[in-house]
């Protein structure tokens, strides 16, 4: 590919580290969480929220269970300033729930920022600024001097203007553009804003170290993050905050490493919603966590309702292959897939299994609020038996046998092919039925009676053509003598094959399903099911829809 001659790359790996976080395989506890969707994830947006959707969008995020939300930035925009209001004299803040803020370091931005916070009880105001060789250069046009003065100005600043609010006011600051900082001169930097500020164990400071542009690996991100935790004053009393962006698409492999390099904080968005490619998506990398038997403390356990609720206020669609959250991420079409998902299941039911192991998939749709029967087994042209199987047993209560779920299986699989298209479960089970279960055309046989001899005597009265007979024959049981029957009045042959039956519900109410295979001389193979509240009569029924279902072909 032409031009890549042109870049060169534009991060800047920390002194070296000890690198210890290589030593840790897994997060095992939740950081503190941060949504930003209300303020980064709405900037984002083609048409950004108007103040009903914002609200709305605030008490969802409430309800997962966000202790911080950065709702905005006050002093940018009217719509800015107003929701902020609304939040605090509408009261809808909970007691547990802390605002943020974001502002630039200029006395009237601060100044506009902390008249929004009015009557807030509890907020974090955050400020930042660029310090990246980039926008040092290019941008600001300004020394590195001249940057750090800009971040300790405006840490002198909020702290004034703190003391006249009545509320708890904390502060964050953030290196904007971190990932093409020098190390040094980013720890330079946040050390003496925190010189500024002067953090102890009743007002701890976050310092905030965002991949504003991703330019590195991922491991190298979690190595400046290992760097500054380890230098930077008050350590005791600093929050390391990451906040990911997802330029090289790898935000959540960013977070993941730079918390086992020690951070204790994430902001992002729900679904990665951001600028550019988006923000960290903390759906994913919570969900990650509890899939590793760590509990996240957010809540989501009904992700289509919280997908549905994002998908109404930012105008966005939550792409199908997304992880956990997507339509599709649960779907097996492939039949072996469905074949291994369907004996995973059955598995853990015999084993009385507590710990999830299914094959193909990670988690449990069940917990976030999926359901087998809809979102995991989907039957299309590349299905196979299991996963037909499975669908009919788990949605209608029929267990197929195995010779009767590869026939259907092929059946289906052929229906979907010829109409190009995904058979929704309840197609499925039309099909079964229409084909299978209780056939009356050409042959019905509305009357049987038994007589107990030298074996069983079959009395059968059967229409056929519009014509009705009689047969009477006998048999070592009741199958055989009315199978020997119909053979003698419709002069057909075929040879039984293979009976089976089960219960289709628990109670006294339950129905029987029999499944019946008949074989003519050729050896082709025909099915049929019968269902009733009498297993005598369901066997019965099963057979003459095999004898039907042959006559049909």
């Amino acid at each position: 590919m032409k031009n890549y001659e042109k870049y060169t790359r534009q991060y800047f790996e920390p002194p070296k580290t000890a690198m210890k976080w290589t030593q840790k395989s897994y997060v095992d506890k939740a950081p503190i969480w941060c949504s930003v969707d209300l303020r980064d994830g709405n900037q984002a947006l083609i048409t950004p929220m108007n103040l009903e959707e914002k609200l709305e969008f605030w008490d969802a995020l409430v309800r997962v269970g966000f202790k911080e939300i950065e709702i905005g930035f006050p002093a940018a925009s009217e719509t800015e300033y107003e929701f902020c209001r609304a939040l605090i004299e509408q009261k809808r803040i909970p007691e547990d729930v802390t605002i943020q803020v974001l502002t630039q370091s200029r006395e009237h931005i601060i100044a506009k920022t902390f008249e929004a916070l009015r009557g807030a009880k509890n907020a974090i105001v955050h400020l930042y600024n660029s310090t990246s060789v980039a926008q040092r250069e290019q941008v600001f046009r300004k020394s590195r001097e001249e940057i750090l003065d800009i971040a300790v100005s405006g840490a002198m600043l909020c702290k004034e203007y703190s003391k006249n609010h009545e509320g708890n006011i904390r502060f964050e600051y953030s290196p904007e553009s971190f990932t093409g900082t020098e190390p040094e001169y980013a720890l330079e930097v946040c050390n003496a804003v925190l010189e500024v500020w002067q953090p102890g164990e009743d007002n701890k400071v976050i310092i905030n170290l965002p991949v504003t542009v991703q330019h590195s690996m991922p491991h190298v991100y979690a190595n400046q993050i290992e760097y500054m935790c380890g230098h930077l004053h008050y350590r005791q009393h600093v929050i390391v905050s990451l906040h990911p962006h997802n330029d090289r698409g790898c935000a959540i492999a960013d977070s993941e490493m730079g918390l086992l390099a020690g951070a204790d904080r994430i902001e992002g968005t729900l679904f990665g919603n951001g600028e550019r490619t988006g923000n960290v998506d903390i759906v994913t990398l919570a969900m990650n966590m509890f899939s590793q038997g760590v509990d996240p403390v957010l809540d989501f356990s009904n992700l289509p309702e919280i997908t549905a609720v994002f998908e109404k206020v930012t105008q966005m669609r939550v792409y199908e292959r997304q992880p956990y959250s997507g339509q599709l991420v649960f779907a097996a079409f492939s039949g072996s897939h469905q074949d291994a998902i369907a004996k995973g299941m059955h598995y853990r039911e015999e084993n009385k299994s507590t710990i999830w192991n299914v094959p193909y998939l990670t988690i449990d749709p069940t917990d976030v609020g999926r359901v087998y029967e809809t979102d995991v087994i989907r039957i299309n042209s590349q299905s196979g038996k299991g996963g037909i199987g499975y669908l009919l047993e788990k949605n209608y209560g029929y267990s197929l046998p195995a010779g009767m779920r590869e026939a259907f299986g092929y059946q289906i699989k052929g229906i979907s092919d010829h109409l190009h298209k995904e058979l929704l479960p309840e197609e499925v089970y039309e099909i079964f039925v229409k084909d299978y279960v209780n056939l009356e055309e050409p042959v019905r046989v509305p009357e049987i009676h038994y007589v107990q001899c030298d074996g069983i005597e079959a009395k059968l009265t059967v229409e056929y053509h519009g014509k009705t007979m009689v047969a009477t024959s006998n048999g070592n049981g009741r199958l055989d003598a009315i199978s020997n029957a119909l053979k003698s009045v419709l002069c057909v042959n075929y040879t039984i094959e293979n009976y089976t039956e089960h219960a289709l519900e628990n109670g006294s109410s339950s129905h029987a399903a029999s499944y019946v295979a008949i074989s003519d001389e050729s050896g082709n193979r025909y099915w049929g099911v019968g269902v009733d509240a009498d297993i005598i009569t369901s066997s019965a029924k099963a057979l003459v829809s095999a004898l039907n279902h042959k006559l049909r072909r």
